[in-house]
């Protein structure tokens, strides 16, 4: 009787079998070759010189200065477009869950943002919104404040800044999406009873909608940072890695494709990848616990 469980068993995952394979071939075997070559000193311009070099493209990662700073880079942008996203996902969310005439097309534009491809996005915010010539930004300044009204460089002057308004425009419809789906599983009937003893809108946010959307806002901080702790476009494009703005995923282009290290790019790659794994433990715990809880409801 164990044979036939068997055989079955194996016929109901071998459909699976080509896409398993697939996923192996696409993404694992490259990291393993990835993390073999992390351990040697491998110029590309120097073939012959190549030899193993252990853990010494890591420490000089964790130690260089410039990719410390670039890894510190890279903390500061996320933290910083993950923390906006979500403080202004969760105005949009709490402003879309209310009934209003026209709530569909105005879904439907604020989405809009994060359906556009990165490159395409910054591209935008570069040329059309930033440009110090003709650029809506310095269009507006004068407008308002006329041939006296001054003229910044936006990317020049503040180019960090310049790179996170344009991650925080283009993340926030991801946080208002899971923020509202979260909001519209709230308990209405518990609302209903709170307002009935005189709760203010202030009051069931804070005690009621707040600690409901605790799981929420940490699924989308975790996914937000998977995503933008490896965003490149945004920096390739803006300000190609200049004035303080080279990121991690960006250093790891340089010492690739430009200094042609590989063994050092490589190490880089594997704390990128680390990292994220790292942080999408924590997410999959927080979807996890999200099925328990509408499992427990049901």
């Amino acid at each position: 009787p164990g044979t036939p469980g068997r055989l079955r068993a194996w016929a109901t995952r071998a459909p699976l079998l080509p896409a398993l394979v697939f996923m192996v071939a696409v993404t694992q075997l490259p990291f393993v070759a990835t993390l073999v070559i992390s351990f040697f000193d491998w110029n590309a311009l120097y073939p012959d010189a190549r030899g193993f070099a252990g853990f010494a493209n890591y420490s000089e990662v964790l130690t260089d200065p410039d990719l410390r700073k670039s890894v510190l880079t890279t903390i500061l942008l996320t933290a910083s477009v993950v923390l906006a996203s979500l403080a202004i996902g969760l105005g949009l969310a709490l402003l879309l869950d209310r009934r209003f005439k026209g709530r569909g097309l105005v879904r439907t534009l604020l989405i809009a943002p994060f359906l556009l491809v990165p490159v395409a996005a910054a591209l935008l915010w570069k040329h059309v919104l930033y440009n110090p010539e003709y650029g809506l930004f310095n269009g507006l300044l004068h407008w308002v404040g006329g041939d006296s009204a001054a003229q910044p460089d936006w990317i020049s002057s503040t180019p960090l800044l310049a790179i996170e308004v344009s991650l925080v425009w283009q993340w926030t419809p991801f946080m208002m999406l899971i923020l509202l789906a979260g909001l519209q599983s709230r308990d209405t009937e518990l609302i209903e009873a709170a307002r009935m003893d005189g709760a203010s809108d202030w009051q069931v946010f804070r005690h009621l909608t707040l600690p409901h959307l605790r799981r929420y806002l940490e699924l989308g901080a975790l996914l937000g940072s998977i995503y933008i702790v490896q965003n490149f476009d945004a920096v390739f494009t803006l300000t190609s890695g200049g004035l303080g703005t080279a990121n991690l995923p960006y250093t790891v282009y340089q010492s690739f494709y430009q200094a042609h290290e590989n063994g050092l790019a490589s190490a880089a790659g594997v704390l990128v990848v680390i990292g994220s794994l790292i942080i999408a433990t924590f997410a999959l715990r927080v979807v996890s616990s999200l099925f328990r809880e509408e499992a427990s409801r049901s």
